[in-house]
């Protein structure tokens, strides 16, 4: 009599939560969609967005979203949702992935996190810094004091003032420096601090099946150097001049999608197209290149496998 009520719990339990994780151009975003498909109407995979720059509606084509048809072969959110002139941190992703993932769960749909943003993988796996809403006051106050300043003295002054941070963020990481910059001005506390009393995960690694994708670094390059150009020839320079048109704060994060910088440079007649497109492909690589070092370091007991391997490991991870 009670074998009834064993199954009945089975089947009542959520979905677990898939987490794929790899370099720009790996072929992330299509393992997700052909992931999402084979799980059918049993899994009724939903996609969600672990890309920093994707989640911004004013840049479609150079960060590579997903296309409409590809929205319409299965749910996706978290894409696009985000105004250009906003800073959005990790901490609003985390916010925003652990509510579509709830919901997802509790309509019986496997949530499939996909993306190469590192940090908000972490921040769901292993906890989140606590670190308070920052006051608009104090962002204009530093960004005014800063808005002349080269990137080694703001460096320098984060130096001065939260050493540890100051040695773990590069000195040309111009957001993230004033990012630790407003936290010690609001808080009168070292970020450094903040991060030392993390908050408890929102995953536990029962609940997950992870994956960084493996890609072969020239083949990878490869594919790089080809998107970029399919980019430019889907209208990627018109949705930057758009971006352009709007005259934003120059630190937002969304001006720094990989690109942008190159072919805005491009649009006031400070390069040719040839070189602002050299320039966006050379700095995707390096982005690649990092990513794959943060994966190997931060992540690294989470399973690896090939593109040609991937969608087979997944779905037998979903079946235990």
């Amino acid at each position: 009599m009670e074998q009834p009520e064993r199954q009945k719990v089975r089947r009542q339990k959520a979905p677990k939560v898939v987490l794929i994780a790899g370099p720009t151009a790996s072929g992330k975003s299509a393992l997700a969609l052909a992931l999402a498909e084979r799980l059918g109407e049993a899994g009724r995979g939903v996609v969600l967005n672990a890309d920093s720059m994707q989640v911004y509606r004013d840049l479609s084509i150079i960060t590579a979203r997903p296309s409409v048809a590809d929205l319409a072969r299965a749910p996706h959110l978290l894409y696009g949702h985000v105004d250009a002139d906003t800073d959005y941190s990790v901490g609003r992703w985390t916010e925003d992935a652990k509510a579509a993932i709830t919901a997802a769960r509790a309509d019986g749909r496997t949530p499939i996190l996909v993306g190469g943003t590192g940090l908000y993988f972490r921040a769901l796996t292993r906890g989140l810094a606590a670190v308070p809403p920052i006051p608009a006051a104090v962002r204009e106050r530093v960004r005014a004091w800063a808005q002349d300043a080269a990137n080694a003295a703001v460096h320098g002054r984060l130096l001065a003032l939260d050493p540890e941070t100051g040695a773990r963020l590069n000195v040309n990481d111009r957001q993230r420096v004033l990012r630790a910059l407003e936290v010690l001005e609001a808080t009168g506390r070292p970020l450094s601090r903040w991060q030392a009393d993390l908050q408890p995960p929102f995953l536990a690694p029962e609940d997950c099946v992870r994956l960084v994708l493996v890609a072969e670094r020239e083949a990878l390059r490869r594919r790089i150097d080809a998107r970029f150009r399919a980019m430019l020839d889907q209208g990627a320079l018109a949705e930057v001049e758009a971006l352009a048109a709007r005259r934003l704060d120059p630190a937002r994060p969304v001006l720094k999608a990989h690109g942008v910088p190159a072919l805005m440079r491009h649009l006031v007649g400070k390069i040719g197209l040839d070189e602002a497109a050299a320039e966006g492909q050379a700095d995707t690589r390096r982005y690649a290149k990092r990513q794959d070092t943060f994966f190997r370091h931060q992540m690294a007991d989470w399973p690896r496998a090939a593109p040609d391997a991937a969608l087979d490991d997944l779905a037998l991870a979903l079946e235990k």
